[in-house]
């Protein structure tokens, strides 16, 4: 081949290379912005409200208590009011509906029933799978069990009967395409089974694959326990956080929240619910400093 012919057959790849550059750049720069939006999208939906935290609004007056929450800035919800195949008296899809009309998802749920024995085992499990149908209309991503009867806490059999049973909720659950947990309060770890918390046996004797856990950062605290050794210990078992104080958060100065926070991607946790369970000022109220506290912190970068 000749120099001249070489030179030319070079150059027009060169030309032909650059033409296809601005296009690569273009489907990088869409590519960046694409994951940059899906990163904002779950920051923007880390942190929302326990409904529980404003249930005599609730009981008073759904839709505008929804309205309320929503202009304070919380993205989504978790509820505490199903019964008989509703949600707060209302169908469902009409209460996602609701919830969307002022800005916010409809993401979990808190409900149960206590563990059944023999004789009643086909009822309960009928019992949810009518619960569990009702929220998959609803788009629900998880249902989580906020309490044990008092025969955990009597007994090391009575424990080991309820861990049975959540994996069974959880395998249930989990066909329908929702995770299920469960959902701590302080006793479970001031009670002890042979030298150890009934919450560790909890994690230990259910599978992971059923059963997730929603860890509440306050009712550790007050029982005596580091939520931090929970992560390091069971990573990854705990993907929902349940952000509460004595009262509003910030209200008791002895919640450290930024170090939870800090091993946030250890714990697993995916979302974060804020509860206000006790109250300085009008429950609403409450509940929107307990948010504008969050957004103040500097540890909470992925809020925005």
């Amino acid at each position: 081949m000749s120099l001249k012919k070489m030179y030319l057959k070079t150059s027009a790849a060169i030309v032909f290379a650059a033409l296809l550059l601005p296009s690569f750049s273009g489907c990088t720069s869409a590519t960046k912005k694409a994951d940059e939006k899906s990163v904002e999208t779950e920051k923007e939906l880390f942190i929302g409200l326990q409904l529980w935290s404003v249930k005599d609004a609730m009981k008073a007056d759904v839709a505008r208590t929804l309205k309320a929450v929503g202009e304070m800035g919380y993205k989504f919800v978790e509820t505490a009011g199903y019964a008989d195949g509703k949600i707060y008296n209302l169908d469902p899809l009409e209460f996602k509906k609701l919830c969307e009309s002022n800005g916010l998802q409809f993401l979990g749920a808190h409900t149960g029933q206590e563990v059944p024995g023999e004789e009643n085992w086909d009822e309960t499990m009928a019992w949810w799978d009518t619960c569990i149908a009702a929220h998959k209309a609803a788009g629900v991503k998880w249902i989580v069990q906020p309490w044990m009867g008092g025969s955990a806490y009597e007994s090391f059999d009575g424990l080991k009967a309820y861990c049975k049973y959540f994996d069974a909720v959880g395998e249930k659950c989990n066909a329908a395409g929702i995770r299920f947990g469960y959902h701590n309060h302080d006793k479970e770890f001031t009670t002890e089974y042979e030298g150890k918390p009934l919450y560790d046996w909890m994690l230990e004797l259910t599978t992971a694959e059923n059963v997730m856990f929603q860890l509440d950062l306050y009712w550790i605290h007050e029982g005596g326990k580091n939520a931090l050794d929970y992560f390091e210990n069971y990573p990854g078992r705990f993907e929902l956080w349940h952000i509460k104080d004595e009262k509003e958060l910030g209200e008791s100065g002895n919640m450290d929240f930024a170090a939870p926070f800090a091993q946030r991607e250890k714990s697993g946790a995916q979302y974060g619910i804020v509860e206000v369970e006790r109250y300085n000022f009008e429950p609403l109220e409450s509940c929107k400093k307990s948010l504008d506290y969050l957004k103040a912190q500097d540890f909470v970068d992925f809020y925005e």
